[in-house]
């Protein structure tokens, strides 16, 4: 256990203390920055008071990133396979004449 970090993060001005790997602690410290970041856009762009509206538009926002992220990737790696695909076909037929 004493490989363990104690640290606090704050989000939407809740402090959350957390027991975390060292390793963990940049990408969380990170996020937590951007998940003030965005809480501070949608409060000035939606004139949004409730913290939790807040809150749920930034987890909304973050997931549809990582889902769009996901899509993209499978749409990249279809176009990297025909391409190989067409590739492999083209080196056949070269080798075969």
């Amino acid at each position: 256990m004493s490989d363990k970090l104690k640290i606090k993060l704050s989000i939407a001005n809740r402090v959350y203390p957390l027991t975390i790997l060292p390793s963990q602690e940049e990408g969380l410290r990170k996020a937590a920055k951007n998940i003030e970041a965005m809480i501070k856009q949608f409060e000035q762009s939606y004139s949004v008071r409730d913290k939790q509206d807040v809150l749920a538009m930034c987890a909304l926002q973050f997931a549809s990133q990582v889902e769009q992220k996901t899509i993209d990737k499978e749409n990249v790696s279809e176009h990297v396979e025909e391409k190989l695909n067409a590739l492999s076909n083209m080196l056949e037929l070269h080798l075969n004449s």
